[in-house]
């Protein structure tokens, strides 16, 4: 008997899991299509305990639970929930981040969101998947946005980015299958032990002039037919991008992981190397003191509307109140506040 079907509309998906009760059930079709077998004796019939979402066998009492083994496993998420972010994590083509998930579907925080995501994110890897074949092309990268101090572009000490190796199928002039993973170095044993997890023996691989590619330890040495490509040669060829696949893999991860990096109050978000960190509150003075509150006609003319006939008046009061300072330096000016705190109408002798 086949699994049941996923609905891949709205209001498909409101049919089919109108409550939690419904998301079991479809649980459980899917754990046992053909009913359900106790997987300890092998007994086909079970006492249902709904309280506490268990199948109990008749025959040797063991109880079982659909969610046994899977990224459900002793959640405390309602299931109503996770199937929601199963299928707009699915639905969403430019991808989901943990934020819009909390957002669409009302989570209390955020760390619930990027749980859910992750686990859901894991779950669709499929471990027996085939590796890449053909013409690859590799190149490894710095993901986390620019850093100030840093002496060349392969620096790892000091360093907050992260360093991610890529590779990419060749297919005519567009592109296959995809392959990144964090690697702790760019050293010619890490790269080749990313290859050789990821790409079968026999392909051929296309790089940059970088050494960690070559050698001892290099792609040659591991089985694969390399062919390397120099910046030097590619410009004098009247092009200057040597692996152009593997550059817009890169160039879709950096933007991925700029739109999807979680904003925070008065720190620039990951990726985004170039926003400007505006404070939040003015420094305050050297001295300890508060500044003085700025005037009414002090305010920038710029301000003003057109056509206000109370910018008029006020540039006419801030040339009268400029003047009474240059004549009479020690005296109050009309609208100010005296050391009373009274407001004078015309300056006092």
């Amino acid at each position: 008997m086949p699994r049941p079907t996923y609905p891949r509309t709205v209001p498909e998906f409101n049919r089919f899991f109108p409550d939690e009760q419904a998301c079991l059930d479809y649980l459980a079709a899917c754990r046992w299509p053909d009913g359900f077998r106790c997987p300890r004796c092998g007994h086909d019939e079970a006492f249902v305990l709904p309280r506490r979402r268990l199948w109990q066998c008749k025959s040797c009492a063991y109880q079982v639970s659909v969610t046994a083994g899977t990224i459900l496993h002793r959640t405390r998420t309602s299931l109503l929930t996770w199937f929601w972010a199963a299928y707009w994590m699915t639905a969403h083509k430019p991808g989901l981040s943990a934020l819009q998930l909390q957002h669409m579907l009302g989570l209390p925080s955020y760390a619930t969101a990027w749980l859910i995501l992750h686990k859901l994110r894991r779950a669709m890897v499929n471990a027996n998947r085939e590796p890449l074949a053909g013409t690859i092309e590799i190149d490894e990268t710095f993901i986390g946005g620019e850093q100030l101090g840093l002496r060349g572009g392969r620096q790892l000490v000091d360093r907050k980015a992260l360093l991610v190796a890529v590779a990419v199928e060749v297919r005519g002039e567009g592109s296959g299958r995809c392959r990144i993973e964090v690697i702790p170095d760019a050293a010619a044993p890490t790269l080749s032990g990313f290859i050789v997890r990821n790409v079968r023996l026999g392909s051929t691989i296309l790089s940059d002039g970088y050494r960690g590619y070559t050698g001892e330890h290099g792609v040659i040495a591991s089985g694969y037919v390399h062919l390397p490509r120099t910046q030097e040669s590619f410009r004098l060829a009247g092009t200057e991008d040597v692996v152009p696949h593997a550059h817009r893999a890169i160039s879709n991860l950096e933007g991925l992981a700029a739109r999807h990096a979680p904003r925070r109050r008065g720190r620039p978000s990951a990726g985004l190397s170039r926003r400007v960190r505006v404070p939040l509150e003015p420094p305050a003075p050297p001295d300890g003191r508060l500044p003085d509150a700025p005037r009414a006609w002090d305010r920038s003319p710029a301000l003003d509307l057109p056509g206000d006939p109370r910018a008029a008046a006020g540039r006419r009061h801030a040339a009268a109140a400029r003047s009474q300072d240059r004549d009479h330096p020690g005296r109050p000016t009309v609208g100010r506040m005296t050391h009373q705190g009274q407001i004078g109408s015309e300056s006092t002798g």
